[in-house]
């Protein structure tokens, strides 16, 4: 949990009571490459922080698999739409990798609120940094062709290509793996 608590501290420094009661309601779990982590039709009732291993968050479509996001150490995951509604997802967690995860109960986070106003505003930059994140992937999804897209993702992720399957990356960046072998044999 200390990696946790001082990744928590980058973002917003909360109280030491607060940290205790965040840690009472989050518990360690691992999950083997390939596992979901939360699968399609489930109502998303956690909050997960990637402690070590990589994450990504997928769908069907046309029964077609398509990642929507890659998460990393450090990064927090959770089906929002899924979360604060409380309707069943369309959306998947997998582990790419043996990954290593904080749950945090959502249900009993949102009561700390009122008594730790310090983890309310603490998860509201969280939600907020996810929200500006969701609107650049659908702006460079707009705006940005696919090799623009693909040099943005090796910048964010330097290491994607050793940690992620490209048949995975392609979907992500919106195209076939036939495209991505192109753009990667063009640099």
């Amino acid at each position: 949990m200390l990696e946790f608590l001082r990744h928590i501290e980058t973002i917003y420094p909360i109280s030491s009571k607060s940290e205790e009661a965040l840690v009472a309601i989050s518990k360690e779990h691992e999950y083997k490459k390939g596992t979901n982590v939360q699968d399609i039709g489930h109502t998303c009732k956690t909050i997960y922080f990637v402690k070590s291993g990589v994450v990504r968050v997928y769908y069907y479509k046309d029964a077609i698999d398509i990642t929507e996001s890659f998460e990393f150490e450090n990064a927090f995951v959770a089906r929002a739409e899924s979360l604060f509604t409380g309707k069943p997802s369309q959306k998947a967690i997998e582990a790419i990798e043996d990954t290593t995860m904080i749950a945090i109960d959502s249900y009993r986070l949102f009561n700390l609120f009122d008594n730790h106003p310090d983890l309310e505003r603490l998860f509201r930059k969280i939600i907020e940094s996810s929200y500006v994140s969701t609107v650049q992937r659908i702006e460079s999804l707009q705006f940005n062709t696919a090799e623009e897209r693909y040099k943005s993702l090796l910048k964010a992720s330097p290491n994607v290509l050793k940690r992620i399957p490209l048949k995975y990356i392609a979907s992500y960046l919106g195209i076939t793996q036939v495209s991505l072998s192109r753009i990667r044999g063009a640099k």
